[in-house]
Parts: C-alpha cells; sequence; structure tokens
C-alpha cells in the first residue's frame, strides 16, 4: 500500500513514522530514568524519616545525594540570628533548587509525546483526505467505478489514518503516565526535604542551646 500510494500520502506516513519512533525513544528513555529516580526518591524519604542527631549526604541514594549536600552547606551559612521557621525554610530552599533541577532535565522531550498524539491524528487524516481525492481523481479520469478501481486506492489513503492512530495512542498514554510519575516522585521528594530540613534545623538549634548553656555555665 506503500508504494502505491500518492507521493504526498507516502510523505506523511514516513513522517508518522519518524514520530512513533522518536516518541518510542523518548518512552523507554524516560520510563527508565523515571524507575530510577522514584526508586532513589523512595529511600530518600525512608532514610530521611530515620534521621536522628547528623545528616550525612552519603547516606543517601542517587541525585538526593546532591540535594541533602546543598541542604546542609546552606545550613552551614549562617545568616545572622534566625528563627527556626526561617532557617529551616532557606535550608529547605536550597534542597528544592536541586530537585527542581533534576525534574526539569526528566521533562526534557516530554513535551514531544503531548505534540505527536495531539497532532498525529490530524496529519493521518490529511494523508487520508488527499489519498482518497487523488484516489477520485484517477477515477473520473478512467472512468471506471469497479471495487476493484476503487477499493486500493482508498484503502492506501485510510492506512495513513491508521498509522496516525499507532503514532498518537502510546504517546498520549505515556505523557500522561510519566506526569502522573513525576508528580507522585515529586511529592514524595519534597516530603523527604521538608524531613531532612526539620533535621538540620533541629540539630543546628540544639547545638545552640547547648552552646548558649555551656556559656552561662562558664560565666557562673
Amino acid at each position: 500500500m506503500f508504494l502505491h500510494a500518492d507521493r504526498v500520502v507516502q510523505g506523511v506516513m514516513i513522517l508518522l513514522l519518524l514520530a512513533s519512533v522518536s516518541c518510542w525513544v523518548v518512552i523507554l528513555e524516560k520510563a527508565m530514568l523515571l524507575k530510577q529516580s522514584s526508586v532513589a526518591v523512595w529511600h530518600f524519604k525512608k532514610i530521611a524519616a530515620a534521621l536522628t542527631d547528623s545528616v550525612n549526604p552519603a547516606d543517601f541514594p542517587g541525585f538526593t545525594t546532591k540535594i541533602v549536600e546543598a541542604g546542609v552547606n546552606e545550613s552551614k551559612d549562617t545568616a545572622g540570628h534566625e528563627t527556626r521557621a526561617d532557617y529551616r525554610e532557606r535550608v529547605e530552599r536550597a534542597m528544592r533548587v536541586i530537585l527542581s533541577g533534576r525534574i526539569d532535565r526528566l521533562e526534557n522531550r516530554v513535551n514531544l509525546l503531548a505534540t505527536v498524539g495531539s497532532t498525529s491524528p490530524f496529519v493521518g487524516l490529511f494523508g487520508t483526505v488527499w489519498g482518497i481525492m487523488h484516489s477520485f481523481i484517477g477515477i473520473a479520469a478512467s472512468g471506471e467505478t469497479t471495487l476493484s478501481v476503487v477499493a486500493p486506492g482508498i484503502a492506501e489513503a485510510l492506512f495513513a489514518t491508521a498509522m496516525g492512530l499507532v503514532a498518537a495512542i502510546p504517546a498520549v498514554i505515556a505523557f500522561n503516565k510519566i506526569n502522573s510519575t513525576m508528580q507522585k516522585m515529586t511529592k514524595e521528594a519534597l516530603a523527604g526535604i521538608a524531613l531532612v530540613g526539620n533535621s538540620l534545623s533541629r540539630i543546628h538549634f540544639q547545638a545552640d542551646e547547648q552552646e548558649g548553656a555551656t556559656l552561662q555555665l562558664r560565666k557562673a
């Protein structure tokens, strides 16, 4: 059907094939990266919930190590007299910046899925309309209207619509799945960041209280 189709319809089919292949490359890449990131975030939250008197970035898996490093580094920068809430917010903000960078990298090229999912059916429909129009022109030129003459051209044209759907359906499903997974992962990561921020602020202010108590004892 491809070899006997009109050149325009052939071009539409090739375009849809390339779009489908590109989508599957993105789908497979994101599936692997999201699985790794989701596992890392799950362990990140679990470890953060168990923190007691110290926070060591090396204890955290994958990219979450950099998130905790940012928080620890920010916690060492004393910005004068801060309330515990202000201190914690500043530390958590530094960690959220690193998380945001990771999310941006994961979202890279995901919009391709949305674009293909929304436009492929219409591109395929254009190929179908063009193919049927070209088939009718050929029928008018030949003067024959038998099924054996009409059917091949229409079948070739409808094949373009089928290709458009084949490209669009996986793209839409994958786009929705990736978005839901990323939203869940982001929510879990933010919960872990809140736990780490709470631990760092508790450690910091406990140290200040102990130092203040030591100074008072020395004065006494």
